[in-house]
């Protein structure tokens, strides 16, 4: 009799074991991120924070049933397809791509098959990185803050603040591939408000002396900073040099205003951030790229910084003090 039982003990071990072992390796699965991102650490530190917390909210916890690698090409676009090639040996199942058009282009290029969520390129059918905004194709899907009437409303707040003003310096970088479809935008609603623009080149740390030297030379009313990587990452000394220089700012980042800067007016970023979280959710639960729209922005945010404006002699008039979503004292 007790050998029987030992005998049945031994068969239901040997057949539940291979099932138990299965079942733990299943479950040892945990999902693996590569997010490649154009600027650096610091400048998006408040921008992966909204993304974790979107994480959190859908139940994932990094570190514990999901695990992010970071990448980051520190203002330098020419380093991507190397950090992204870098992101496929670890055999990442999506890859997060944020910083502009150029970090989903590097992404693209490298795989056709691991999904791609982007969190913020400026023009994404216009850059080719999907095919429509409704039925993206591909792998890539996610969000973009293509808006064509951003450009004009900036110019439009610049002008209420600074009545007077007649001339617009814009800091950019030529070689950014959204580029051309910003300047597009800004250069008509210029001319819709009788504004001269000049554009100064900034490809990098180096330019930003001359930069604002030459703003100087041109008594320009106010700059205006266009969106890349490297003015991103450049943002504490471009906002240095805007109080040093005591010339009005508009940005198109909160995290410009929140260093210093004059005025910012853009999409929520943390928004951005925080919705991508839902597209890495959809994929990893079975959505194809191909087949979940893209995002625009719904969330804006007119950011004062009063303190830089009375630093540097701007009185912001009141009606649009009451209209800022905040203000910095």
């Amino acid at each position: 009799m007790c050998n029987k039982v030992f005998i049945f003990i031994w068969l239901l071990i040997t057949v539940l074991l291979p099932t138990a072992d299965g079942a733990q390796a299943q479950q040892a699965k945990i999902p693996r991120l590569g997010f490649l991102i154009a600027s650096s650490a610091p400048v998006q530190k408040p921008r992966l924070e909204a993304f974790r917390q979107g994480l959190q909210v859908l139940g994932y916890v990094e570190g514990k049933n999901i695990l992010i690698d970071y990448r980051y090409a520190e203002g330098k676009p020419d380093r991507l397809p190397a950090l992204a090639a870098e992101l496929l040996q670890l055999n990442v199942d999506i890859i997060v791509a944020a910083g502009g058009s150029p970090p989903v282009q590097a992404a693209k290029n490298a795989t056709k098959t691991i999904p791609i969520v982007m969190t913020n390129p400026a023009d994404a059918v216009g850059d080719g990185l999907v095919a429509t905004l409704a039925h993206p194709g591909g792998n890539v899907t996610g969000l973009s803050t293509f808006a064509p009437e951003l450009s004009g409303k900036r110019l439009e707040l610049l002008k209420e603040m600074l009545p007077g003003i007649s001339r617009v310096t814009v800091l950019a970088n030529r070689e950014f591939q959204g580029y051309g479809a910003q300047a597009k935008e800004i250069e008509a609603a210029a001319r819709a408000l009788a504004l001269d623009l000049r554009f100064v080149e900034v490809r990098g740390a180096n330019d930003l002396d001359n930069a604002f030297a030459a703003i100087s030379t041109a008594r320009s009313g106010a700059i205006l900073t266009l969106s890349d990587p490297v003015t991103f990452t450049l943002l504490k000394r471009i906002v240095e040099l805007t109080i040093k220089h005591r010339v009005p700012s508009m940005h198109l980042q909160a995290e410009y205003a929140d260093a210093g800067g004059m005025v910012a007016y853009g999409p929520s970023y943390a928004e951005l951030y925080r919705r991508a979280a839902t597209y890495v959710d959809k994929i990893l639960k079975g959505a194809k790229p191909a087949d979940i729209p893209v995002e625009q922005p719904t969330k804006f945010e007119f950011i004062v910084n009063l303190k830089t404006a009375k630093q540097i002699g701007v009185t912001i008039p009141p009606n649009l003090l009451v209209r800022a979503d905040r203000v910095t004292k």
